[in-house]
Formats: structure tokens, C-alpha cells, sequence
């Protein structure tokens, strides 16, 4: 690709930002960083060029600056007056989803200006948990839309009439956008400046700056082990006898006896608090065991598959491929842990 191919002139392209205080910056300076990239790179190839990449940060409480986790701020914030292209939200840092909840109730200004948006007909997006101020906002109920993917549990517990999907890295639905955690956003931004910009500044854009714009999954990053697991006794149980048994062929109605209930309590129990079945869920637990088999030993497949609690090779191939979006071979190679 040559630097002539870069830029079409007479395209602008404004990104807003919204500043919350307690954000995570990487989700306010990551976009910045990318326009300003794209930008230089389009200068160099003409310097007369009419394109115009801006980012904005946006704030709802007349304030001059945000402050980040840390402590450091960045500005100027400007008053929501003009209107960005698209209006993005970043995440910001929680130590778990109770605090992620307890912190929303601070951002009641910045919800109300995410629906002042939108009723005006500015696209808007969340980055990270970020979507928890589209969703307490009422915009994404109906809506198809993607979170962190350990914040799943908590997302659909609290937004009942969203259609979540934590595996898909990025979801547009109509004109609200939802990305999944931290760096997705950097996908999603070449994705916008490939879509109102130009295809070819956003591809030499990622190249400079070592960002994939295909990733399409979460899946290969979710962990069981940090999701956010009910509180509940019956999910005690079930997941104490589980995590024991795992190596064996195992029923719903031992697992229903282990527990000391029903299959139909015990179904009804898993739709419930984890939004799946109870042999579903046993499958996220003996693919979360292959992971770190795959991650951590030198063990052929074949016997991490015993180790997993399946006798076909074959069909448990093709559970890990379709849970985690990889093969097992393909797994290994990128997640294994490697001396420093």
C-alpha cells in the first residue's frame, strides 16, 4: 500500500468523548491517539489535505478537566453544544460489580446527557462497562449489546430486557454500539474511521499501531474463574460438587442429587442465576479446565480430554473450538505460559 492511497479529501470526523471522572484514560487517550495517528499519516501524504480528524471530550457537569484513575486529568471538556459524529463512553475502574453498580449511582449527570443525545440523534457507544450507562440509561433495552465479558452475570441480572452477547467483541445495534472489554475499543475505532473515512487510513492506521481491526470474539480471553458467580447456596453446592467430579462423565440428575433438589429446581435454578443449562454450564467448566491444561502443562490433547471428563477427542475438539472461537492447538500457541 502506497501513502498515496491513504487519504480522500473533503471527509471530516469528529469523535466525542465523554468525561467521567474515574474513567480509565487508555479509553479517552486510546481513540485520541488513533484519529491523531490517522491524521498525521493522511498529512503526510498531502500536506494540503482537507481531512479533518477530531476527538472532543464532552462533559455534562461544566467542568474544564476529567480526572482518570490515578489522579491524572486531561482537558479541555467542552459543554455538550456541538454535535460529535458519534458520542463514545469509556470505561471506568471497578473492584467488582457491586462497585461497579454503587458507582453508577454517581453518573446520574452523564446518564442524562446520553439520553439528551440520543434523542437528538447522535450515535452513540460504550467502551467496556462503559455500556452500564447506555443500559441504566434505558437505551439498550430491546437492544442486541456486548459488555466485559466478566461483568456477564451482573449485565443480564440488572438489564433483563437487553439481548446481551458477552462472547462478540463489538455489537451495533441500530445506533448504539457496545464493545467488550478495554482494547476492543481500538478495534472499533479503526472500524469507524475504515466506514466514514477511508478503508485504506484505517488499515495502515492499525498496521502502525500493531491493533487487529477483525477481532470479532471475546471468547479466547473469558475466564471463568474471574466472572462474577452467584450468591447462592445451591450454587455453592452444585459448583463445590462439580469442580470435584469434573473428570467423569457426570448426569443432571447426580448433579440434582449431589445438591439435594430436583433436575426441575435445579434446571430452573441455572436458567436463572448463571443464563444457562446445568450440562451447558458443566461444558464452560471442562473447557475452562482444558485452558489451563493447555496454558500450563505439556499434556497431549488427548490427555487433557481425560482429564476433562470426555472420552471423544473429536467432539471435545469441537466443543473448544466453538466456546473459545480456537482450536486447542491454535490455544496453546497463543496462551501458554512461557519462561520470561
Amino acid at each position: 500500500m502506497s501513502l498515496t492511497e491513504i487519504a480522500r479529501p473533503q471527509q471530516h470526523f469528529t469523535l466525542g468523548l465523554l468525561a467521567m471522572d474515574g474513567c480509565i484514560l487508555s479509553s479517552l487517550t486510546g481513540p485520541m491517539d488513533i484519529l491523531r495517528v490517522a491524521q498525521k499519516l493522511a498529512e503526510v501524504r498531502d500536506p494540503a489535505t482537507t481531512l479533518r480528524l477530531q476527538t472532543v471530550l464532552v462533559g455534562a457537569r461544566g467542568q474544564a478537566t476529567v480526572s482518570g484513575t490515578g489522579g491524572l486529568s486531561i482537558g479541555p471538556v467542552q459543554p455538550p453544544v456541538a454535535t460529535p459524529d458519534l458520542l463514545l463512553v469509556p470505561g471506568f475502574m471497578h473492584s467488582s460489580a457491586d462497585d461497579l453498580l454503587e458507582r453508577l449511582r454517581g453518573y446520574g449527570p452523564e446518564i442524562e446527557l446520553l439520553r439528551a443525545m440520543h434523542l437528538r440523534g447522535v450515535p452513540l457507544a460504550g467502551s467496556c462497562c462503559g455500556t452500564f450507562l447506555l443500559a441504566e440509561a434505558g437505551l439498550l433495552d430491546g437492544r442486541e449489546a456486548t459488555s466485559s465479558w466478566w461483568l456477564h452475570a451482573a449485565f443480564r441480572k440488572r438489564y433483563p430486557r437487553v439481548k446481551v452477547d458477552i462472547e462478540r467483541m463489538v455489537v451495533e445495534d441500530g445506533n448504539i454500539t457496545t464493545t467488550g472489554a478495554s482494547t476492543a475499543v481500538l478495534s472499533y475505532v479503526l472500524q469507524l474511521l475504515a466506514r466514514h473515512v477511508d478503508p485504506a487510513l484505517a488499515q495502515h492506521t492499525g498496521r502502525m499501531m500493531l491493533i487487529d481491526p477483525d477481532r470479532q470474539s471475546q471468547a479466547p480471553y473469558i475466564s471463568l474463574a474471574l466472572t462474577e458467580r452467584p450468591r447462592h447456596s445451591l450454587s455453592e453446592k452444585a459448583e463445590h460438587f462439580l469442580q470435584k467430579e469434573l473428570h467423569r462423565e457426570l448426569s443432571i440428575g447426580e448433579l440434582a442429587e449431589a445438591c439435594g433438589t430436583s433436575e426441575r429446581s435445579l434446571l430452573r435454578h441455572f436458567r436463572q442465576h448463571y443464563g444457562n443449562s446445568p450440562l451447558g454450564h458443566i461444558q464452560h467448566l471442562r473447557v475452562e479446565r482444558a485452558k489451563a491444561l493447555l496454558e500450563t502443562t505439556l499434556l497431549s490433547f488427548d490427555e487433557i480430554v481425560e482429564h476433562c471428563g470426555y472420552s471423544d477427542s473429536s467432539s471435545f475438539r469441537k466443543l473448544f473450538k466453538r466456546a473459545t472461537s480456537l482450536t486447542p492447538a491454535d490455544y496453546r500457541e497463543r496462551f501458554r505460559l512461557r519462561a520470561a
